[in-house]
């Protein structure tokens, strides 16, 4: 009976011993899991590119992939582009003369990938199409990407930048102000305000992506590739589940986040035009030397850069 009582004593702590090895296991097995996952901090605009990672992160498709999106919107370039050199962000949308102006100024980015953005050339109902616009007011970014879209606008119908009169407004609602109140002949707009003013009875003489041009693209420094080269692979594969999520879905599933998050009035829900999104692509050499050649006509870029050295592997090899 003695023999009995040792021998189940023995079986008990046993057991417990590997009940407890067992719940330590698991708490590991957690902590690991949770160490795991690596924050990506992304810089943009309100744009309508922005909506797939966003989605990516509201599906929880980012976790999946071992990273968490923090999507921050900034409302200046200014702004974004000051956290960017911080490093308060890891990634910013940027367009391409911004990469160019980067590289100028000595910082090593590189393009991880294009974004599907676009700018449209918004004008008064007078304006009927781009060749109306020579002698007249045109609001633009200067020295970026607004101001190399309109040049290429004008460049179709045979006029050039001295064809028109480029006025600089930063602020994207100011240019919009100024059409409104007939002070400018046109203006290159981002969304939601080009579904807002041809929503006022302006005309839209066209969008960059009808020139074959695609300017947009999410960028980092090469020192930040290099650490976070994972958590970047794990951010395109949820972005493609985000993409494969919305061809899936009814728009109704996901169109609340172009009013909030992009700003498109409420008013307008109907009309907003949601682009046919498609999985992570790389920006191509011939939109990258485009901006940059016309930046160095602008003495934005007095380096030579060629296109491929600026491209990089993290995701498409």
């Amino acid at each position: 009976m003695k023999k009995i009582m040792i021998s189940m004593t023995i079986a008990l702590l046993l057991t417990l011993a590997a009940c407890g090895a067992s719940a330590k296991d698991k708490t590991n097995e957690s902590s690991a899991g949770s160490n795991d996952i690596t924050t990506l901090k992304v810089g943009v605009m309100p744009s309508m590119d922005n909506i797939p990672l966003i989605v990516a992160h509201e599906q929880g498709f980012d976790k999946k992939h071992g990273i968490e999106l923090d999507v921050q919107a900034f409302k200046s370039g200014k702004d974004r582009d000051a956290a960017f050199q911080a490093g308060a962000v890891d990634s910013i949308n940027a367009d391409l003369v911004g990469v160019a102006a980067y590289i100028q100024a000595g910082i090593d980015v590189k393009i991880m990938s294009a974004t599907q953005g676009q700018f449209d050339l918004i004008s008064t109902a007078e304006v009927k199409e781009v060749a109306d616009l020579k002698g007249k007011e045109v609001v633009v970014l200067k020295n970026q990407g607004p101001e190399f879209a309109t040049e290429e606008f004008l460049k179709q119908v045979n006029l050039t930048g001295e064809d028109v009169k480029m006025v600089d407004v930063p602020q994207v609602p100011s240019r919009v102000e100024l059409l409104s109140n007939n002070q400018a002949s046109a203006a290159i707009l981002p969304e939601p305000f080009v579904t807002m003013t041809t929503a006022q009875g302006m005309n839209n003489l066209g969008s960059t992506l009808d020139l074959g041009i695609n300017l947009f693209a999410l960028i980092a420094t090469q020192d930040v590739i290099d650490e976070k080269s994972m958590a970047f692979k794990g951010m395109y594969d949820a972005y493609n589940d985000a993409v494969q999520w919305m061809k899936e879905n009814d728009q109704e599933a996901y169109i609340q986040l172009f009013i909030d998050e992009i700003g498109f009035p409420e008013t307008l829900k109907e009309q907003i035009v949601i682009p046919e999104y498609k999985e992570a692509f790389q920006a191509s050499e011939e939109d990258i030397t485009r901006a940059f050649d016309w930046a160095k006509t602008k003495g934005l870029l007095e380096k030579d850069v060629l296109a491929k050295d600026v491209l990089s592997d993290v995701y498409f090899k």
